[in-house]
Protein backbone atom coordinates (compact mmCIF):
# COMPACT_ATOMS: atom_id res chain seq x y z
CA UNK A 1 0.00 0.00 0.00
CA UNK A 2 1.34 3.86 -0.22
CA UNK A 3 1.07 6.15 2.29
CA UNK A 4 -2.31 7.36 1.49
CA UNK A 5 -3.82 4.06 1.39
CA UNK A 6 -2.06 2.95 4.54
CA UNK A 7 -3.65 5.88 6.33
CA UNK A 8 -7.00 5.32 5.07
CA UNK A 9 -6.09 1.53 6.72
CA UNK A 10 -5.19 2.82 9.52
CA UNK A 11 -8.34 4.06 12.53
CA UNK A 12 -8.31 4.36 16.30
CA UNK A 13 -8.40 0.84 17.40
CA UNK A 14 -11.32 0.75 19.88
CA UNK A 15 -11.16 -3.56 20.30
CA UNK A 16 -7.77 -5.65 20.66
CA UNK A 17 -6.80 -9.22 19.78
CA UNK A 18 -4.73 -11.54 21.97
CA UNK A 19 -2.33 -12.14 18.53
CA UNK A 20 0.72 -9.83 19.74
CA UNK A 21 3.31 -7.25 18.00
CA UNK A 22 6.60 -8.88 17.60
CA UNK A 23 9.40 -7.18 19.44
CA UNK A 24 10.93 -6.47 15.97
CA UNK A 25 8.02 -4.58 14.77
CA UNK A 26 8.22 -2.80 18.04
CA UNK A 27 11.58 -1.66 17.92
CA UNK A 28 10.93 -0.21 14.35
CA UNK A 29 8.48 1.47 15.51
CA UNK A 30 10.26 3.14 18.61
CA UNK A 31 13.40 3.69 16.14
CA UNK A 32 11.27 5.62 13.73
CA UNK A 33 9.62 7.77 16.73
CA UNK A 34 13.10 8.47 17.35
CA UNK A 35 13.84 10.23 13.79
CA UNK A 36 10.63 12.72 14.28
CA UNK A 37 10.87 16.22 13.99
CA UNK A 38 12.27 18.02 17.50
CA UNK A 39 12.85 21.56 17.95
CA UNK A 40 16.48 22.27 18.49
CA UNK A 41 17.18 18.47 18.01
CA UNK A 42 17.23 17.89 21.58
CA UNK A 43 14.29 15.34 22.14
CA UNK A 44 13.10 16.33 25.38
CA UNK A 45 11.06 13.51 26.06
CA UNK A 46 11.08 9.88 26.43
CA UNK A 47 9.29 6.54 25.56
CA UNK A 48 8.10 3.88 27.18
CA UNK A 49 7.72 0.43 26.69
CA UNK A 50 5.37 -1.40 28.19
CA UNK A 51 5.02 -4.87 27.36
CA UNK A 52 3.81 -6.49 31.29
CA UNK A 53 0.20 -7.31 31.55
CA UNK A 54 0.11 -6.79 35.04
CA UNK A 55 1.46 -3.58 35.15
CA UNK A 56 -0.70 -2.25 32.19
CA UNK A 57 -3.57 -3.83 34.12
CA UNK A 58 -2.91 -1.40 37.06
CA UNK A 59 -2.30 1.39 34.70
CA UNK A 60 -5.48 1.51 33.43
CA UNK A 61 -7.41 0.32 36.69
CA UNK A 62 -10.62 2.79 36.40
CA UNK A 63 -10.04 4.38 33.14
CA UNK A 64 -12.21 4.08 29.81
CA UNK A 65 -9.47 3.10 27.99
CA UNK A 66 -9.62 -0.52 27.78
CA UNK A 67 -7.09 -0.50 25.29
CA UNK A 68 -4.04 0.13 28.09
CA UNK A 69 -4.20 -3.39 29.16
CA UNK A 70 -5.86 -5.37 26.36
CA UNK A 71 -2.96 -3.97 23.69
CA UNK A 72 0.11 -5.94 23.16
CA UNK A 73 2.08 -2.79 23.77
CA UNK A 74 1.30 0.49 25.43
CA UNK A 75 3.90 3.50 24.76
CA UNK A 76 4.22 6.02 27.09
CA UNK A 77 5.19 9.54 26.14
CA UNK A 78 6.83 11.68 28.73
CA UNK A 79 7.93 14.80 28.77
CA UNK A 80 10.60 16.60 30.92
CA UNK A 81 9.15 18.88 33.04
CA UNK A 82 11.91 21.41 32.84
CA UNK A 83 15.72 22.06 30.43
CA UNK A 84 18.11 22.96 32.13
CA UNK A 85 22.16 24.06 31.24
CA UNK A 86 23.44 20.32 31.61
CA UNK A 87 21.10 19.12 29.10
CA UNK A 88 21.58 21.40 26.49
CA UNK A 89 25.79 21.19 27.14
CA UNK A 90 24.80 16.82 27.09
CA UNK A 91 22.88 17.65 23.63
CA UNK A 92 25.67 19.77 22.12
CA UNK A 93 28.13 17.15 23.17
CA UNK A 94 26.33 14.37 21.02
CA UNK A 95 26.05 16.51 18.29
CA UNK A 96 29.54 16.76 17.87
CA UNK A 97 30.39 13.44 18.68
CA UNK A 98 28.11 12.19 16.02
CA UNK A 99 28.40 14.71 13.49
CA UNK A 100 32.26 13.99 14.02
CA UNK A 101 33.31 17.98 14.63
CA UNK A 102 35.22 19.89 17.32
CA UNK A 103 32.73 21.17 19.35
CA UNK A 104 33.70 24.37 19.55
CA UNK A 105 32.29 24.81 16.27
CA UNK A 106 28.92 25.09 18.20
CA UNK A 107 29.71 27.24 20.50
CA UNK A 108 27.44 29.55 18.29
CA UNK A 109 24.22 27.42 18.64
CA UNK A 110 24.87 26.26 22.33
CA UNK A 111 24.74 29.92 23.29
CA UNK A 112 21.60 29.97 21.42
CA UNK A 113 20.22 27.41 22.93
CA UNK A 114 21.10 28.63 25.98
CA UNK A 115 19.98 32.24 25.48
CA UNK A 116 16.69 31.30 23.91
CA UNK A 117 15.62 28.31 26.43
CA UNK A 118 16.93 28.94 29.91
CA UNK A 119 14.89 32.14 29.71
CA UNK A 120 11.73 30.31 30.22
CA UNK A 121 9.59 29.11 32.68
CA UNK A 122 9.40 25.33 33.69
CA UNK A 123 6.00 25.44 32.73
CA UNK A 124 6.91 26.90 29.47
CA UNK A 125 10.03 24.14 29.01
CA UNK A 126 7.07 21.03 29.88
CA UNK A 127 4.80 22.71 27.90
CA UNK A 128 7.31 22.71 24.81
CA UNK A 129 8.57 19.21 25.72
CA UNK A 130 5.06 18.24 25.75
CA UNK A 131 4.53 19.63 22.10
CA UNK A 132 7.23 17.78 20.68
CA UNK A 133 6.30 14.21 22.15
CA UNK A 134 2.95 14.64 20.28
CA UNK A 135 4.95 15.02 16.88
CA UNK A 136 6.51 11.99 18.10
CA UNK A 137 2.81 10.31 18.71
CA UNK A 138 2.31 10.89 15.07
CA UNK A 139 5.48 9.25 13.58
CA UNK A 140 4.92 6.48 15.91
CA UNK A 141 0.82 6.41 14.43
CA UNK A 142 2.64 6.40 10.78
CA UNK A 143 4.71 3.85 11.33
CA UNK A 144 2.87 1.10 13.11
CA UNK A 145 0.31 1.20 10.10
CA UNK A 146 2.88 1.16 7.44
CA UNK A 147 3.49 -2.70 9.26
CA UNK A 148 0.09 -2.99 9.76
CA UNK A 149 -0.05 -3.13 13.03
CA UNK A 150 -3.18 -1.19 14.77
CA UNK A 151 -2.67 1.61 17.14
CA UNK A 152 -4.95 3.51 19.55
CA UNK A 153 -3.55 7.58 20.36
CA UNK A 154 -5.05 7.77 23.80
CA UNK A 155 -5.20 10.97 26.38
CA UNK A 156 -7.78 10.99 29.73
CA UNK A 157 -5.88 8.67 31.47
CA UNK A 158 -4.59 8.88 35.17
CA UNK A 159 -1.09 10.91 34.60
CA UNK A 160 -0.62 11.16 38.32
CA UNK A 161 -1.19 7.27 38.20
CA UNK A 162 1.36 6.74 35.57
CA UNK A 163 4.11 8.82 36.72
CA UNK A 164 3.91 7.35 40.48
CA UNK A 165 4.33 3.74 39.38
CA UNK A 166 6.51 3.99 36.40
CA UNK A 167 8.39 6.35 38.74
CA UNK A 168 8.92 9.23 36.07
CA UNK A 169 9.00 11.63 38.85
CA UNK A 170 12.48 10.63 39.44
CA UNK A 171 14.10 11.01 36.30
CA UNK A 172 12.24 14.65 35.93
CA UNK A 173 9.60 13.33 33.66
CA UNK A 174 5.49 13.90 33.23
CA UNK A 175 3.20 11.35 31.10
CA UNK A 176 1.81 13.03 28.42
CA UNK A 177 0.09 10.74 26.04
CA UNK A 178 0.00 7.00 25.03
CA UNK A 179 -0.05 4.47 21.90
CA UNK A 180 -1.57 0.97 22.53
CA UNK A 181 -0.37 -1.02 19.73
CA UNK A 182 -1.57 -4.38 18.76
CA UNK A 183 -3.82 -6.05 16.91
CA UNK A 184 -7.87 -5.78 15.83
CA UNK A 185 -10.13 -7.83 17.06
CA UNK A 186 -12.25 -7.13 13.59
CA UNK A 187 -15.12 -9.74 14.72
CA UNK A 188 -15.96 -7.49 17.95
CA UNK A 189 -14.62 -4.05 16.89
CA UNK A 190 -17.76 -1.81 15.80
CA UNK A 191 -15.39 0.40 14.29
CA UNK A 192 -13.33 -2.07 11.94
CA UNK A 193 -16.30 -1.42 9.44
CA UNK A 194 -16.96 2.12 9.56
CA UNK A 195 -16.03 4.82 6.54
CA UNK A 196 -13.04 7.51 7.93
CA UNK A 197 -15.05 10.43 8.04
CA UNK A 198 -12.37 14.06 7.32
CA UNK A 199 -13.40 16.91 5.75
CA UNK A 200 -13.34 16.88 1.84
CA UNK A 201 -9.61 18.12 1.38
CA UNK A 202 -10.91 21.55 0.00
CA UNK A 203 -12.71 22.79 3.26
CA UNK A 204 -9.69 21.29 4.52
CA UNK A 205 -6.85 22.94 3.34
CA UNK A 206 -6.94 26.64 2.87
CA UNK A 207 -4.99 27.80 -0.04
CA UNK A 208 -3.55 31.49 0.44
CA UNK A 209 -2.97 33.11 -3.04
Amino acid sequence: MDLKEVLNWRYATKKFSEKKVSTEKVNEIVETINLSASSTGMQTYRVLIIENQELRKELGKDSFNAQISEASHLLVFAAFDTVTKEMIENYIQLAASQRNMPIENLADYKNAMVGGLLSRTDKEHFNWSARQAYIGLGTGLIAAANLQVDSTPMEGFDAAKFDTLLGLKEKGLKSVVLLALGYRDAENDYMVSLKKVRLPIEEFAIEVV
